[in-house]
C-alpha cells in the first residue's frame, strides 16, 4: 500500500531549542521523571474516530479533510485500508496506544450478523498491524448512539429489543477488545438520558442501565476478559440530560447498583467543563474515590456550549492534571487518550501530525512540571500543614470516630471563641504555580 502520510519521517525529539514543526520540543519518550519515562507515565493513545473518520463537517457545512488514505466508499476493503493507514501513523507518530469505536473501525451491515462478520474481517487485519508495529489497544467500546436505532437510547432505551441488540452488539465489541488484547473497555451513554422527562420513566430508564452493565460485568468474566471497564461522563449533548452526567453522579450510580468494584471513570476535559466543572475538579473527585481509569485528553472553547472536541494546549491543565497522576501513582490500564480532532480549516493530512505533537508536548511539559512541584514539596507541605489541627487532638479524635455531637458541643463550650485559621494564600499559591510553569 502506498504510504498515506508520504514525506512525513518519524517524529523525534529536538528539545526545546528545535524549530521544526515536526519535532518534539518537550515529549521525549525515554527520558526518565519521577522514577519512569515519560512513554510509561503518559500513555498517549489516538482516538480512531477522530483521527481516521471524522472528515471536520459541521452544522453549518460538509467535511474539510484530505484523506488520501479513503476512497470514500464504506467497503470492508476500504477500511481495512484506513487501517493500514492508521497504523503507519501511529508509528511515526511514536505512540503506544489507540482507541476505537466497533462501528469506527468496520462499517454497518444490513443485520447484526452482517455486521460483526464486516467487523471480523477489519480486527484481522489491526491484529496484524499491532503484530508489526507493537502498537496496542488502549480500550475498545461499542457506537450505540449514531444508529436511529439508539434514537431513545440503547441500554435505557423504551423498546426492550433496542435494549437487547444493545447488549448483541457491546458483547461482539467486548470479544473483539479482548481479541486485541485490549486493555479497557468504555461505556459512554452517547443517548442513555432523556429528552423531555413527559415521556420518560427516570426510574426504570437506571434500573434499565444498571442491568445492562451487570450483564457487561457477567460477561466479562464469561469470556475471560481481564481488562478494567470505565464509565465516561458526560451531562448533554447529545440528549437533554445524560445520566452519567458527571463524576459525582457516576460514582453515586455505580454504589447504588453494587457496581463500584467493577468500573472506574474514564474522564474527559471538555465533558467536564460542559458539566459546569473544571477538567482537575473532576479528576481529583474521581481520584479521591479511587475511580480514576482513564483520561480523555482535549479541551473545549469555553465561550461555546458544546462539545468542540479541541487538542490540549493548556499548560495549566496539563500540570493541574499531572499533578493528580503523579499523586495517585499513576495509570495503571489507562492513559492519556487524544478524543480530539483538527479544526475545520486544518484539512490537509500532516494537520494531524501537528495537532498530536502540540498535544503530546503540552502535557510532557506539564508532567515536567508536575514533576518539579511533586519533589519540592513546597505544595503538598502547605496543605498538609494547613489540615494539621486534624493531625492530632480533637481533629484526630473526631476522623476515628471516636467523639460526636455531645463531645464535640462539651469541647467548644470550654475552649470558648476560635481564633481564625491561618490564610489560605491563595494569590501566593497561584504565583508559586507560575514560577514553576
Amino acid at each position: 500500500m502506498k504510504e498515506a502520510f508520504g514525506g512525513v519521517q518519524k517524529i523525534q525529539y529536538e528539545g526545546p531549542g528545535s524549530k521544526n514543526a515536526l519535532a518534539f520540543k518537550h515529549y521525549n519518550a525515554q527520558e526518565v521523571v519521577s522514577g519512569k519515562t515519560m512513554a510509561e507515565h503518559l500513555r498517549f493513545s489516538v482516538a480512531y474516530w477522530h483521527a481516521f473518520r471524522n472528515g471536520c463537517g459541521d452544522q453549518f457545512g460538509g467535511p474539510t479533510r484530505l484523506m488520501p488514505w479513503d476512497d470514500g466508499t464504506d467497503s470492508v476493503a476500504n477500511a481495512q485500508n484506513r487501517v493500514r493507514a492508521a497504523f503507519e501513523f501511529f508509528e511515526k507518530l511514536g505512540v503506544g496506544f489507540y482507541c476505537f469505536h466497533d462501528r469506527d473501525v468496520a462499517p454497518e451491515g444490513a443485520s447484526l450478523a452482517e455486521s460483526n462478520k464486516n467487523l471480523d474481517a477489519v480486527v484481522k487485519v489491526l491484529k496484524e498491524e499491532q503484530d508489526r508495529t507493537g502498537v496496542k489497544l488502549l480500550w475498545g467500546t461499542a457506537c450505540l448512539f449514531a444508529h436511529p436505532r439508539y434514537m431513545h437510547g440503547a441500554a435505557t432505551s423504551c423498546n426492550a429489543d433496542v435494549f437487547a441488540y444493545a447488549a448483541a452488539q457491546v458483547a461482539k465489541a467486548m470479544e473483539v477488545t479482548k481479541h486485541l488484547g485490549g486493555e479497557g473497555y468504555v461505556f459512554w451513554g452517547g443517548r442513555e438520558g432523556y429528552k423531555t422527562l413527559l415521556n420518560t420513566n427516570m426510574g426504570r430508564e437506571l434500573d434499565h442501565l444498571a442491568r445492562f452493565l451487570q450483564m457487561a460485568v457477567d460477561y466479562k468474566k464469561e469470556i475471560g476478559f481481564k481488562g478494567q471497564f470505565y464509565i465516561e461522563p458526560k451531562p448533554k449533548e447529545p440528549t437533554k440530560h445524560q445520566y452519567d452526567s458527571d463524576a459525582a453522579a457516576c460514582y453515586a450510580f455505580l454504589q447504588k447498583y453494587d457496581l463500584v468494584d467493577h468500573l472506574k471513570l474514564n474522564i474527559e476535559a471538555n465533558h467536564a467543563t460542559l458539566a459546569g466543572h473544571t477538567f482537575i475538579h473532576e479528576l481529583e473527585f474521581a481520584a479521591a474515590n479511587g475511580i480514576l481509569g482513564s483520561i480523555d485528553a482535549n479541551r473545549g472553547d469555553l465561550l461555546l456550549g458544546w462539545d468542540t472536541d479541541q487538542f490540549p494546549t493548556d499548560l495549566y491543565d496539563t500540570t493541574f492534571a499531572m499533578l493528580t497522576l503523579l499523586k495517585m501513582g499513576g495509570f495503571t490500564t489507562g492513559g492519556l487518550n487524544f478524543d480530539a480532532h483538527v479544526a475545520r480549516e486544518s484539512f490537509e493530512p500532516v494537520d494531524l501530525f501537528h495537532a498530536h505533537i502540540g498535544g503530546m508536548d503540552a502535557f510532557a511539559r506539564g508532567l515536567k512540571i508536575a514533576a518539579a512541584i511533586q519533589k519540592d514539596g513546597v505544595l503538598a507541605d502547605f496543605v498538609k500543614q494547613r489540615y494539621g489541627s486534624w493531625d492530632s487532638g480533637i481533629g484526630a479524635d473526631i476522623e476515628a470516630g471516636k467523639l460526636g455531637m455531645k463531645q464535640c458541643s462539651e469541647y467548644i463550650l470550654k475552649k470558648g471563641d476560635i481564633a481564625p485559621n491561618s490564610s489560605g494564600r491563595v494569590e501566593m499559591l497561584e504565583n508559586l504555580i507560575n514560577e514553576y510553569i
